[in-house]
């Protein structure tokens, strides 16, 4: 498999010398005690946080990106998914209504009000925003965490196929073991401010 993105020698806070590549299609791991940095990491892999260090998308440099245009190939999924507008449909503008089938909902859904979202119903709709950009890379901060059983298979299914249909890769943000084991082809964790291989 190619390499899709690549991180070379990053910093972002309590997080140092993060090297790390993940192949096109191929989901990685990543878990770490509260605070550790996981979500600080993602957002400097996004380029939403300041950092020093390299990454690359297709071996082409993130500077070389206008950020908006590097946002929109790599996007992060956040635990708190933000909505500004009262009406779900302007937030999914380009969303195919195959992705909301899949992830549980019917056409519908757009005209539902923002304010009567469940937190999960928020997950799993940020998901289907974030996949209208066609990213190449999905930065996942706990994307599951507020979802029951089986909203969590729609989810990592409909995720797989994302990963095999379009080579999409992703770094997903665990604190579920089981899950991490299921999903992912490698796991990492960070320790002491590093990333480390987790073994299984």
């Amino acid at each position: 498999m190619s390499a899709r993105l690549v991180i070379e020698n990053l910093d972002c806070g309590s997080v140092r010398d993060v090297n790390l590549t993940l192949a096109a299609g191929e989901c990685v791991s990543l878990a770490g005690p509260s605070g550790s940095g996981k979500t600080r990491l993602l957002r400097a892999i996004a380029d939403l946080d300041e950092h020093v260090g390299a990454v690359y998308l297709d071996n082409k440099d993130r500077r070389c990106f206008a950020p908006a245009q590097w946002r929109h190939r790599v996007v992060m999924v956040p635990a708190e998914s933000q909505w500004w507008e009262d009406t779900v449909g302007v937030h999914l503008n380009g969303s195919a209504d195959v992705d909301l089938e899949a992830l549980g909902f019917g056409p519908e859904v757009r005209g539902w009000s923002v304010r009567r979202l469940s937190s999960g119903e928020r997950q799993r709709l940020a998901l289907a925003r974030a996949a209208a950009l066609e990213p190449a890379v999905l930065l996942l901060d706990e994307p599951t965490a507020n979802l029951d059983a089986e909203n969590t298979e729609r989810v990592e299914r409909w995720l797989a196929e994302r990963r095999r249909r379009d080579g999409t890769a992703l770094l997903w943000v665990t604190h579920n073991a089981t899950q991490a084991a299921r999903v992912a082809q490698r796991g990492y964790r960070i320790t002491a401010s590093r990333l480390q291989l987790v073994v299984p």
